[in-house]
Protein backbone atom coordinates (compact mmCIF):
# COMPACT_ATOMS: atom_id res chain seq x y z
CA UNK A 1 0.00 0.00 0.00
CA UNK A 2 1.47 2.67 -1.25
CA UNK A 3 0.65 5.68 0.94
CA UNK A 4 2.94 7.88 3.74
CA UNK A 5 2.23 10.34 6.63
CA UNK A 6 1.65 13.93 5.99
CA UNK A 7 4.86 16.35 6.11
CA UNK A 8 6.52 16.33 9.36
CA UNK A 9 7.88 19.65 10.61
CA UNK A 10 10.27 18.49 12.36
CA UNK A 11 12.11 16.65 9.63
CA UNK A 12 11.46 19.74 7.37
CA UNK A 13 13.33 22.18 9.67
CA UNK A 14 15.98 19.37 9.98
CA UNK A 15 16.62 19.03 6.69
CA UNK A 16 20.18 19.65 5.61
CA UNK A 17 19.71 21.76 3.21
CA UNK A 18 17.52 24.02 5.47
CA UNK A 19 14.21 24.50 6.43
CA UNK A 20 12.70 25.85 2.88
CA UNK A 21 14.02 23.09 0.95
CA UNK A 22 13.08 20.96 3.80
CA UNK A 23 9.31 21.75 3.19
CA UNK A 24 9.91 21.37 -0.47
CA UNK A 25 11.14 17.70 0.18
CA UNK A 26 8.56 16.74 2.74
CA UNK A 27 5.61 18.50 0.47
CA UNK A 28 7.23 16.38 -2.82
CA UNK A 29 7.18 13.29 -0.91
CA UNK A 30 3.35 13.68 0.09
CA UNK A 31 2.32 14.53 -3.47
CA UNK A 32 4.28 11.55 -4.61
CA UNK A 33 2.46 9.42 -1.95
CA UNK A 34 -0.55 10.66 -2.65
CA UNK A 35 -0.19 10.09 -6.54
CA UNK A 36 0.84 6.36 -6.02
CA UNK A 37 -2.21 6.08 -3.92
CA UNK A 38 -4.44 6.94 -6.48
CA UNK A 39 -2.59 4.90 -8.72
CA UNK A 40 -3.36 1.99 -6.55
CA UNK A 41 -6.72 2.91 -5.81
CA UNK A 42 -7.10 3.04 -9.51
CA UNK A 43 -5.54 -0.45 -10.24
CA UNK A 44 -7.66 -1.86 -7.16
CA UNK A 45 -10.73 -0.27 -9.09
CA UNK A 46 -9.94 -3.45 -11.58
CA UNK A 47 -8.75 -6.08 -9.48
CA UNK A 48 -10.99 -8.90 -8.35
CA UNK A 49 -13.35 -9.32 -6.92
CA UNK A 50 -15.24 -6.86 -6.63
CA UNK A 51 -16.54 -5.78 -2.80
CA UNK A 52 -20.06 -5.69 -3.79
CA UNK A 53 -21.81 -5.85 -0.20
CA UNK A 54 -19.08 -3.24 0.91
CA UNK A 55 -20.34 -1.02 -2.28
CA UNK A 56 -23.86 -1.36 -1.89
CA UNK A 57 -23.83 -0.86 1.57
CA UNK A 58 -21.42 2.70 1.15
CA UNK A 59 -23.78 3.64 -1.47
CA UNK A 60 -26.42 3.28 0.63
CA UNK A 61 -24.67 5.46 3.52
CA UNK A 62 -23.79 7.81 1.13
CA UNK A 63 -27.58 8.49 -0.02
CA UNK A 64 -29.00 8.60 3.28
CA UNK A 65 -26.64 11.66 4.46
CA UNK A 66 -26.53 13.61 0.91
CA UNK A 67 -30.26 13.47 -0.09
CA UNK A 68 -31.96 15.65 2.11
CA UNK A 69 -28.93 18.21 2.55
CA UNK A 70 -28.79 18.26 -1.23
CA UNK A 71 -32.66 18.74 -1.73
CA UNK A 72 -33.02 21.39 1.00
CA UNK A 73 -29.70 23.50 -0.16
CA UNK A 74 -30.64 23.19 -4.49
CA UNK A 75 -34.09 24.88 -3.49
CA UNK A 76 -32.87 28.62 -2.16
CA UNK A 77 -29.87 28.04 -4.40
CA UNK A 78 -31.56 27.78 -7.68
CA UNK A 79 -33.68 30.34 -6.22
CA UNK A 80 -31.23 32.58 -5.70
CA UNK A 81 -29.74 32.10 -9.00
CA UNK A 82 -33.42 32.82 -10.68
CA UNK A 83 -33.99 36.26 -9.02
CA UNK A 84 -30.36 37.91 -9.21
CA UNK A 85 -30.42 36.85 -13.21
CA UNK A 86 -34.03 37.78 -13.60
CA UNK A 87 -33.30 41.20 -12.52
CA UNK A 88 -29.86 41.45 -14.61
CA UNK A 89 -31.94 40.63 -17.96
CA UNK A 90 -34.54 42.64 -16.97
CA UNK A 91 -32.11 45.62 -16.39
CA UNK A 92 -30.22 44.53 -19.90
CA UNK A 93 -33.94 44.20 -21.81
CA UNK A 94 -33.36 40.96 -22.03
CA UNK A 95 -36.46 39.04 -20.26
CA UNK A 96 -37.18 36.70 -22.11
CA UNK A 97 -34.03 34.66 -21.93
CA UNK A 98 -34.47 34.32 -18.04
CA UNK A 99 -35.28 30.93 -18.55
CA UNK A 100 -32.16 29.77 -20.21
CA UNK A 101 -29.45 31.61 -18.30
CA UNK A 102 -31.04 30.14 -14.71
CA UNK A 103 -31.92 26.52 -16.35
CA UNK A 104 -28.42 26.46 -18.45
CA UNK A 105 -26.52 28.09 -14.86
CA UNK A 106 -27.96 25.64 -12.69
CA UNK A 107 -27.37 22.52 -14.80
CA UNK A 108 -24.01 23.54 -15.94
CA UNK A 109 -22.16 24.73 -12.34
CA UNK A 110 -24.76 24.54 -9.79
CA UNK A 111 -25.77 21.24 -9.40
CA UNK A 112 -22.19 19.93 -9.90
CA UNK A 113 -21.21 22.48 -7.62
CA UNK A 114 -23.50 21.68 -4.67
CA UNK A 115 -23.33 17.94 -5.30
CA UNK A 116 -19.70 18.10 -4.78
CA UNK A 117 -19.83 19.94 -1.49
CA UNK A 118 -22.17 18.04 -0.11
CA UNK A 119 -20.63 14.59 -1.04
CA UNK A 120 -17.46 15.89 0.32
CA UNK A 121 -18.93 17.11 3.22
CA UNK A 122 -21.34 14.85 4.05
CA UNK A 123 -19.98 11.39 3.11
CA UNK A 124 -16.15 12.56 2.36
CA UNK A 125 -15.95 13.26 6.21
CA UNK A 126 -17.37 10.25 7.58
CA UNK A 127 -15.47 8.30 4.76
CA UNK A 128 -12.21 9.73 6.19
CA UNK A 129 -13.19 9.26 10.21
CA UNK A 130 -13.89 5.66 9.28
CA UNK A 131 -10.98 4.39 7.65
CA UNK A 132 -8.64 7.01 10.06
CA UNK A 133 -10.50 5.07 13.00
CA UNK A 134 -9.21 1.73 11.46
CA UNK A 135 -5.88 3.03 11.29
CA UNK A 136 -5.36 4.03 14.91
CA UNK A 137 -6.90 0.56 15.40
CA UNK A 138 -4.26 -0.97 13.46
CA UNK A 139 -6.84 -2.60 11.09
CA UNK A 140 -5.47 -1.97 7.91
CA UNK A 141 -2.11 -3.59 9.61
CA UNK A 142 -3.90 -6.64 10.38
CA UNK A 143 -5.56 -6.58 6.73
CA UNK A 144 -2.43 -6.63 5.42
CA UNK A 145 -0.71 -9.49 7.51
CA UNK A 146 -3.91 -11.22 6.50
CA UNK A 147 -2.65 -10.27 2.89
CA UNK A 148 -5.99 -8.58 2.10
CA UNK A 149 -5.10 -5.13 0.23
CA UNK A 150 -7.08 -2.65 2.05
CA UNK A 151 -7.28 -0.41 -0.44
CA UNK A 152 -9.25 -3.24 -2.83
CA UNK A 153 -11.35 -4.16 0.14
CA UNK A 154 -12.31 -0.59 1.30
CA UNK A 155 -11.44 2.01 -0.83
CA UNK A 156 -12.06 1.10 -4.29
CA UNK A 157 -15.91 0.18 -3.27
CA UNK A 158 -16.26 3.69 -1.54
CA UNK A 159 -14.90 5.31 -4.76
CA UNK A 160 -17.29 3.40 -7.08
CA UNK A 161 -20.01 4.25 -4.68
CA UNK A 162 -19.40 8.04 -4.29
CA UNK A 163 -19.34 8.47 -8.17
CA UNK A 164 -22.30 7.04 -8.58
CA UNK A 165 -24.38 8.32 -5.63
CA UNK A 166 -22.64 11.99 -7.09
CA UNK A 167 -23.70 11.15 -10.74
CA UNK A 168 -27.58 10.11 -9.20
CA UNK A 169 -27.39 13.28 -6.81
CA UNK A 170 -26.85 15.44 -9.22
CA UNK A 171 -29.92 14.59 -11.47
CA UNK A 172 -31.90 15.35 -8.34
CA UNK A 173 -30.05 19.14 -7.53
CA UNK A 174 -30.59 19.91 -11.16
CA UNK A 175 -34.51 18.74 -11.27
CA UNK A 176 -35.11 20.79 -7.75
CA UNK A 177 -32.90 23.91 -8.73
CA UNK A 178 -34.43 24.15 -11.96
CA UNK A 179 -38.21 23.48 -10.28
CA UNK A 180 -37.35 26.13 -7.45
CA UNK A 181 -35.97 28.67 -10.01
CA UNK A 182 -38.96 28.41 -12.05
CA UNK A 183 -41.16 29.07 -9.42
CA UNK A 184 -39.58 32.30 -7.96
CA UNK A 185 -39.17 33.51 -11.37
CA UNK A 186 -42.91 33.14 -12.14
CA UNK A 187 -44.46 33.62 -9.25
CA UNK A 188 -42.53 36.14 -7.42
CA UNK A 189 -40.84 38.12 -10.75
CA UNK A 190 -44.06 37.80 -12.79
CA UNK A 191 -41.96 36.14 -15.59
CA UNK A 192 -44.18 33.98 -18.30
CA UNK A 193 -43.87 30.48 -17.81
CA UNK A 194 -44.12 29.58 -21.49
CA UNK A 195 -41.23 32.58 -22.12
CA UNK A 196 -39.46 30.51 -19.17
CA UNK A 197 -39.29 27.34 -21.45
CA UNK A 198 -38.81 28.23 -24.50
CA UNK A 199 -35.86 30.49 -24.23
CA UNK A 200 -33.93 27.18 -22.06
CA UNK A 201 -34.92 25.04 -25.93
CA UNK A 202 -33.28 27.84 -27.52
CA UNK A 203 -29.99 27.92 -26.04
CA UNK A 204 -30.36 24.50 -23.81
CA UNK A 205 -28.07 21.55 -25.34
CA UNK A 206 -28.04 17.82 -24.06
CA UNK A 207 -23.86 18.36 -23.72
CA UNK A 208 -24.28 20.61 -21.05
CA UNK A 209 -26.56 18.03 -19.14
CA UNK A 210 -23.65 15.75 -19.97
CA UNK A 211 -21.23 18.13 -18.93
CA UNK A 212 -22.55 18.35 -15.40
CA UNK A 213 -22.63 14.75 -15.02
CA UNK A 214 -19.36 14.58 -15.76
CA UNK A 215 -18.66 16.77 -13.48
CA UNK A 216 -20.49 15.26 -10.88
CA UNK A 217 -18.73 12.04 -11.41
CA UNK A 218 -15.21 13.12 -11.54
CA UNK A 219 -16.10 15.57 -7.87
CA UNK A 220 -17.32 12.09 -6.27
CA UNK A 221 -14.02 10.27 -7.25
CA UNK A 222 -11.88 13.10 -6.00
CA UNK A 223 -13.83 13.61 -3.10
CA UNK A 224 -13.71 9.83 -2.26
CA UNK A 225 -9.85 9.62 -3.01
CA UNK A 226 -8.70 12.27 -1.07
CA UNK A 227 -10.54 11.01 2.43
CA UNK A 228 -9.41 7.82 1.59
CA UNK A 229 -5.87 9.08 1.27
CA UNK A 230 -6.20 10.97 4.57
CA UNK A 231 -8.27 8.68 6.61
CA UNK A 232 -5.19 6.01 5.84
CA UNK A 233 -2.44 8.34 6.93
CA UNK A 234 -4.02 9.41 9.71
CA UNK A 235 -1.99 9.37 12.92
CA UNK A 236 -1.57 10.84 16.49
CA UNK A 237 -4.99 8.96 17.88
CA UNK A 238 -8.45 10.54 17.98
CA UNK A 239 -7.34 13.77 17.87
CA UNK A 240 -5.27 13.06 14.47
CA UNK A 241 -8.35 11.38 12.54
CA UNK A 242 -10.31 14.83 13.47
CA UNK A 243 -7.26 17.02 11.98
CA UNK A 244 -7.70 14.76 9.01
CA UNK A 245 -11.01 14.91 8.61
CA UNK A 246 -10.64 18.54 8.36
CA UNK A 247 -7.80 18.40 6.05
CA UNK A 248 -9.73 16.07 3.58
CA UNK A 249 -12.93 18.57 3.98
CA UNK A 250 -10.67 22.08 2.88
CA UNK A 251 -8.66 20.06 0.41
CA UNK A 252 -11.16 18.59 -1.57
CA UNK A 253 -12.82 21.54 -1.67
CA UNK A 254 -9.76 23.58 -2.91
CA UNK A 255 -9.73 20.54 -5.89
CA UNK A 256 -13.55 20.58 -6.70
CA UNK A 257 -13.07 24.37 -7.68
CA UNK A 258 -10.15 23.87 -9.90
CA UNK A 259 -10.93 20.94 -11.46
CA UNK A 260 -14.67 22.92 -12.24
CA UNK A 261 -12.45 25.71 -13.66
CA UNK A 262 -10.68 23.62 -15.75
CA UNK A 263 -13.28 21.20 -16.99
CA UNK A 264 -15.29 24.60 -17.58
CA UNK A 265 -12.83 25.89 -20.02
CA UNK A 266 -12.56 22.65 -21.89
CA UNK A 267 -16.05 22.09 -22.43
CA UNK A 268 -16.42 26.05 -23.76
CA UNK A 269 -13.87 25.06 -26.43
CA UNK A 270 -14.75 21.86 -27.85
CA UNK A 271 -18.58 22.24 -27.60
CA UNK A 272 -20.18 24.81 -29.79
CA UNK A 273 -22.57 26.69 -27.72
CA UNK A 274 -26.31 26.62 -29.24
CA UNK A 275 -27.36 30.31 -31.15
CA UNK A 276 -23.80 31.16 -31.40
Amino acid sequence: MSVGPPPDPKAARAHRGGPVVGYAVEGLRVYGNFFAFCLDALRGLFRRPFQVREFIQQAWFISSVSIMPAALVSIPFGAVIALQLGSLVRQLGAQSFTGAASVLAVIREAGPIVTALIVAGAAGSAICADLGSRKIREELDAMEVLGIDPIQRLVAPRIVASMLVAILLNGLVSVVGVSGGYFFNVVMQGGTPGAYLASFQALGQLPDLISGEIKAAIFGVIAAVVASYKGMTAKGGPKGVGDAVNQSVVITFMLLFAVNFVITAVYFQIVPQKGS
